[in-house]
């Protein structure tokens, strides 16, 4: 079952409005780390969906994509009832695997909450393998894929978990004119 390719996709997509509900306030009075997620989620369940990789995808084509890994920064807290909107870029795919980059934004003042980077695997859900996608869904993702292109690089895309050393930390320091 072919479906057409679409004309263009907004570069970065831009999601729905959400709000930070009471129930996912932790004991710290902000948004606890695992609904961050909940909203990342969200987000790439619409961008993607827009590429043919929806809901009904799952049902039409016996196909979907899993998540394989992530990396997630906190920036900034949030706090029941802030509204925010997730960014997508689309950085990458191959024939089994897309690689995205996203932002959680306050939806008014704009400041960045949250980021995350994640590699997908495109699965067959009847044999539960890593399976190419199909034709037209490939092609969605390269217009989707070209239309990001003209983005810049994240900066955060391929970070690395560590402690940083001294020298990186004073040059930090230098860097926000925090250090004396």
């Amino acid at each position: 079952m072919e479906k057409r390719v679409p004309v263009f996709f907004f570069a970065p997509f831009v999601s729905s409005t959400m709000r930070v509900v009471p129930a996912w306030i932790d004991h710290n009075g902000h948004m606890n780390m695992a609904y961050y997620h909940v909203l990342f989620d969200r987000a790439v369940d619409e961008g993607f969906g827009l590429a043919g990789l929806g809901h009904d995808y799952v049902e039409e084509r016996n196909a979907s994509f899993f998540a394989a890994e992530i990396h997630t920064t906190y920036k900034r807290e949030l706090k029941v009832r802030d509204e925010v909107r997730v960014t997508l870029q689309l950085v990458d795919f191959d024939e089994k695997r897309i690689h995205y980059y996203l932002e959680i934004r306050h939806a008014t003042e704009g400041w960045v909450a949250a980021t995350m980077e994640g590699l997908s695997l495109h699965m067959d859900m009847e044999t539960r393998k890593v399976a190419p996608f199909p034709d037209d869904i490939a092609a969605n993702l390269a217009v989707m894929k070209a239309a990001h292109a003209r983005l810049a690089k994240p900066q955060a895309l391929g970070r690395v978990i560590g402690i940083p050393s001294r020298i990186a930390q004073a040059e930090a320091l230098r860097a926000t004119g925090t250090c004396h």
